[in-house]
This record gives C-alpha cells, sequence and structure tokens, in this order.
C-alpha cells in the first residue's frame, strides 16, 4: 500500500470517526441571535464551508442554520466544488505555508508538499473517498459539466492541473501565469478560464487539447471568476482595481471594466468572490476587507446595490431557493446569511478557523 493510499485511508476513517461524534452532538454553533431561524425553502440543504486555518470543514444544515458536521480533511483547505449531480465535493488542499499578515516569503518554511492535494468526498456520508495528487498549491479548482475532468489552479506551481477523475491520474498541465487563482468551465463545457492573480490576466483554455486559446488582459489581481448561464460572458473580480471585467467568452476578449463603489471598511473596495444567480439575471460580488457583498445588474451592466457582511468576505454560496446566500467571513470565523431580497444578513453562523470557500448541496433522490 502506497503512502498515498495509506493517508487517504487514514482520513476516510478520521473522517467517519468525526461525523459520529458530531451526530452525538445536541447542537452546533448557532446563529448570532442565538436561536435557529428556520426559513428556507429547500429542506435537505446543506452549505459546506472550507476552513483555512482549522484545516477542516463545517456542514451548515441551511433549515436551521445549525452546524451539523466537522470533518477534518488537512492542511489549507480553501476551494472547493460540488461536481455535476451532487455527488461528490471536491476540497483544495495545500502544503505551502499559509502566510500571516505582511510576512515574507523568506520568512515562511518549507512547503510540506506531501499535503498537496483535491480530497473527494462522498456529499452524502461526508466520508473521504481519495486524496487525489492534483500538482503544487492547489487552490481553486472546477469540475467538467459532465464530470470527467477536474482543473485546479496550482498557485505556487504557475500551472493549471488537468486531471481525468476516473483514474485521479493529471492528464494535463497548463502554464497560466503567476499565482493563478479562480477556475471556472464555460457552461458548454469547452472552455476553462483560470485567473493569474501576478499577471493581471485570464488564461482561456481549450478542453479538448489543453491547448491555451488565448491570455486576456483584465486588470489588476483578477480573483474570482463565473459564467453567465449562456456561456457568453464571464465576470472577474479584480480585487487590485476594485472592479469587476466583464469578458466576452466568445471572443475572449475584456469588454469593459465595472468600477464597484460604495461604503466599506476600507477606502477602496477588493472584490474577491462571485456568484451568478441560477437564472443569469443578478451577480454577487464579495468584497474583502471592504466588508460588503455587492450586487450587479448584468443586463444593464450597473451596480444594483450592496450592504455589509462580515470582516473580509470571500468565498460565497447561492440556495437553491434563489433568495438566499451564505458569505465566508475569515478573520470573524464565521458565515452571514443574506436575504438576497431584502438585502439583509439575517443570521451569522460560526464555523471553522478562517472560513474560506462556500458550496452548496441540494437533497437529491438516492
Amino acid at each position: 500500500m502506497s503512502n498515498r493510499t495509506r493517508a487517504a485511508a487514514l482520513c476516510v476513517a478520521l473522517t467517519c470517526a468525526a461525523v459520529a461524534a458530531c451526530s452525538r452532538e445536541t447542537a452546533a454553533r448557532t446563529s448570532a441571535a442565538g436561536s435557529p431561524a428556520p426559513v428556507t425553502s429547500d429542506p435537505g440543504v446543506r452549505v459546506c464551508v472550507t476552513n483555512e486555518a482549522s484545516g477542516d470543514l463545517s456542514v451548515i444544515d441551511a433549515a436551521t442554520r445549525t452546524v451539523t458536521a466537522t470533518v477534518p480533511l488537512g492542511k489549507r483547505p480553501r476551494g472547493i466544488q460540488l461536481g455535476p449531480g451532487g455527488r461528490f465535493l471536491y476540497v483544495a488542499l495545500s502544503g505551502s505555508p499559509m502566510p500571516g499578515p505582511g510576512s515574507g516569503v523568506r520568512a515562511l518554511p518549507p512547503p510540506d508538499r506531501g499535503a498537496d492535494g483535491v480530497a473527494e468526498i462522498d456529499a452524502d456520508t461526508l466520508a473521504v473517498r481519495r486524496i487525489i495528487h492534483a500538482g503544487h498549491d492547489p487552490e481553486q479548482l472546477a469540475v467538467s459539466p459532465d464530470g470527467r475532468r477536474l482543473y485546479v489552479a496550482n498557485e505556487d506551481a504557475a500551472r493549471l492541473s488537468v486531471v481525468d477523475l476516473s483514474s485521479g491520474a493529471i492528464v494535463g498541465s497548463v502554464f497560466v501565469g503567476s499565482e493563478p487563482e479562480g477556475v471556472a468551465v464555460r457552461p458548454d463545457g469547452r472552455v476553462v478560464y483560470v485567473t493569474s492573480e501576478a499577471d493581471d490576466a485570464v488564461f482561456a483554455i481549450d478542453t479538448a487539447t489543453n491547448a491555451l486559446i488565448r491570455r486576456i488582459a483584465v486588470g489588476h489581481r483578477p480573483r474570482g471568476i463565473a459564467f453567465l448561464p449562456d456561456g457568453s460572458r464571464a465576470y472577474v473580480a479584480l480585487e487590485n482595481d476594485g472592479a469587476v471585467a466583464i469578458v466576452d467568452s466568445v471572443t475572449h476578449r475584456c469588454v469593459r471594466r465595472l468600477a464597484l463603489r460604495g461604503h466599506g471598511a476600507t477606502p477602496a473596495s477588493r472584490p474577491m468572490g462571485i456568484a451568478v444567480s441560477r437564472a443569469g439575471s443578478s451577480i454577487y460580488v464579495t468584497t474583502g476587507t471592504f466588508g460588503s457583498l455587492i450586487f450587479l445588474d448584468p443586463a444593464g451592466g450597473t451596480v444594483s446595490g450592496a450592504i455589509p457582511v462580515g470582516q473580509r468576505p470571500w468565498g460565497i454560496g447561492l440556495l437553491p431557493d434563489g433568495r438566499t446566500a451564505y458569505t465566508a467571513n475569515g478573520p470573524s470565523n464565521d458565515v452571514a446569511v443574506v436575504d438576497l431580497d431584502r438585502r439583509v444578513v439575517e443570521a451569522r453562523v460560526g464555523v471553522g478557523r478562517h472560513p474560506w470557500g462556500v458550496a452548496v448541496v441540494a437533497s437529491r433522490t438516492r
């Protein structure tokens, strides 16, 4: 048995033990109001939150807004995606040391490459099925619409790894510029976009050949990225510009930058995470140290509103009801539950340390 197989087996055992322990608890961490607030119209929906500093996954029951399980994963879980059909969750794990405020690269210990990988988690049982080797320092990832390929941004390596999910083998590796982060597959599955923080660009990759189609200059420090449901446009959060880039995802050209202004905790917005409503009629952007969730109208190409949601919101997940969002607020170790219609924070749920990514798992027929 290989070391990686032993590690995966140990992770499964720890996961099952942790889930069993959680099921015996009478209550987990609740909303700031101190009592459950069942409001969702989608029974059985769970919100899964990666906690970068505590190395685990918090699972929240969306109906009661309580943490029902905490799953140990490994070092620095960040990016999280639900695969097609809702059967498996994929979480990026990194052995690269977590930098503190103002710390330089030279001050950090060497990376633990044995901790790099992607955890594949059974969405029903929360058991870790395997750890997939997916290159150095995985940060964010995306799954192809047919569930056959996994695309992983390797931040330290400046590459995109292409993984065959049936075998777990890397079948392609593409240079995509320094510090790649955001990854999104166009809804038709034919193109994958990767943001490069240091190169100020988005790299468009042909999924049939794993060849570079175009390097798209978008603006300074691109982070999260999301497509409209029809695949006609991609929206890219530009942290250092306080803006969102709008990309024609057919011609692969940036057509406009939309400035995100308003009142926040810092002088300028710091766009980070981004999510598109199921119908494509609304776009939601988290703004890091600015502390707000900004609402965009893609039809008009305008900012339609903004509300404060917490300390340094990054990851965001939308419930199937279309009326509720969860944002991961790192420094305060909680997530905000946002009513998107009324544009208010209804509750806060305590999770692990330094929550980062959010994925929503809807109930499905077993």
